[in-house]
């Protein structure tokens, strides 16, 4: 509405204006029209420049949205993965508890077969002190017939005896070994729950993260519209400004021209008029956005520290990502992923997998920590988390909440996970 009320409102005066101008033009002096060309002129500039800075807004907006459109299919990518991960880890979960299951039914038999063998002993022994029972070792041993048969009972007793503590002992080191890789199992179970618990939150503040992506996209879509209405608004005054001042000079021409050339005069401002439409016309350049690039160097310690500057607020969090030229193009990290890019920056090779990390190069105390330094936290598990030690209790990583990031190890959830745990790779 404001739009056709504008172009509505500036055609009126046009129409006014010729009418003014076919009336009164021999009225008015030269001055007067000249002044009016030079108002009318001034008005064009103003517009025009404001035409240059709608143009140029919009084209920020355009280039704002491509890169917010590439951090939505990012993040995107990050939700689809990470999900897999969850689904494996979920999976990983319930097979894990069916070993557990299996154990303490193994556990549970061996007790019990145990826990028989222990009776029978017993009621052997009862029987053996109080030489009663319908079986009994005494019985057993006097029932002999002669010395000869008395030591074969004897013997044989001996042997049935060592065979139940055999037997016994066996079935102890069975269940030992039970127990023991039932505790295995069951911390296995546990990791597995924690990496899970992690995981979670991860696709939360991923999931947040796309929210507000999309609510940024929708405002700058807004914005957009906005401009481009204020654009097209200005466009329409400044070529009815245009044609004011085509008749203004008209009349002047009209007013200073002799009468023979007046015809010659009209040819020659209709010329002049699309010369200056043509002139007046601006040419739109085009912005390109593209993810980061990485190559290979050699540029030492200052390469490794600084290889993730470029990704800071330009990355996503991804279990198994930075070990391919598409992940690294797109900033997609996991932590090891992203320390062994990081290091290959500065010509060093160091794994790709927080395990390996863990034992590479010399272990330092934290308090001799250097930039360069790997520094290792227990999350869902023990060295679950690396970084890279920048100095000042900081540290530089692909952190699952942010993507890459300059984190702080002297407070909050990276002081209570951090044990200690330094490594020098150089």
């Amino acid at each position: 509405m404001k739009k056709t009320i504008m172009t509505m409102t500036t055609v009126a005066v046009v129409g006014l204006s010729s009418a003014f101008f076919s009336s009164n033009v021999h009225a008015e002096t030269v001055n007067n029209l000249k002044d009016k060309q030079e108002q009318i002129q001034n008005d064009r500039s103003e517009v025009k420049a404001n035409l240059s800075e709608a143009e140029e807004k919009i084209s920020k907006v355009l280039v704002e949205l491509e890169t917010l459109n590439k951090d939505i299919e990012r993040v995107n990518d990050a939700l689809k993965e990470n999900k897999a991960k969850m689904d494996e880890t979920e999976q990983s979960i319930s097979k894990t508890k069916e070993e557990v299951e299996k154990l303490e039914a193994e556990i549970a038999d061996l007790e019990a077969a145990i826990e028989k063998r222990f009776e029978i002993l017993k009621e052997r022994m009862v029987s053996y002190q109080k030489s009663g029972g319908d079986i009994s070792y005494l019985e057993v041993v006097f029932g002999a017939q002669s010395f000869g048969d008395f030591i074969s009972r004897v013997s044989a007793v001996n042997k049935i005896a060592d065979s139940d503590a055999k037997l016994m002992e066996e079935q102890e080191a069975d269940k030992k070994e039970i127990e023991e890789k039932q505790d295995k199992v069951v911390d296995k179970l546990d990791n597995l729950k924690d990496m899970k618990a992690e995981l979670e939150d991860m696709q939360s503040t991923i999931n947040e993260q796309k929210k507000q992506n999309v609510e940024k996209k929708k405002s700058l879509k807004e914005k957009k519209s906005e401009l481009v209405t204020m654009k097209e608004e200005l466009q329409i005054k400044d070529s009815n400004l245009a044609s004011l001042e085509r008749e203004v000079k008209q009349n002047i021409a009209s007013a200073t021209a002799p009468p023979a050339q007046a015809v010659s005069s009209n040819r020659s401002e209709s010329s002049s008029s699309q010369l200056s439409t043509l002139s007046s016309e601006k040419s739109k350049g085009s912005s390109n956005t593209s993810a980061p690039t990485a190559s290979k160097g050699s540029g030492g310690m200052s390469a490794i520290l600084n290889a993730g500057n470029r990704y800071i607020g330009n990355s996503v969090y991804v279990f198994g990502g930075g070990r391919s030229a598409s992940d690294i193009a797109r900033g997609r990290f996991d932590c090891s992923g992203f320390v062994s890019w990081a290091f290959s920056q500065g010509g060093v090779s160091v794994p790709a997998s927080t395990s390996g990390l863990s034992g590479v190069g010399s272990k330092v105390s934290y308090s001799n920590a250097q930039p360069g330094d790997l520094v290792f936290f227990n999350t869902y598990k023990t060295n679950g988390h690396v970084g890279i030690y920048l100095g000042g209790g900081r540290f530089i990583g692909s952190q699952s909440s942010t993507g890459v990031a300059v984190a702080n190890m002297n407070s909050g959830y990276w002081k209570d996970t951090f044990k200690g745990h330094v490594r020098r790779v150089r």
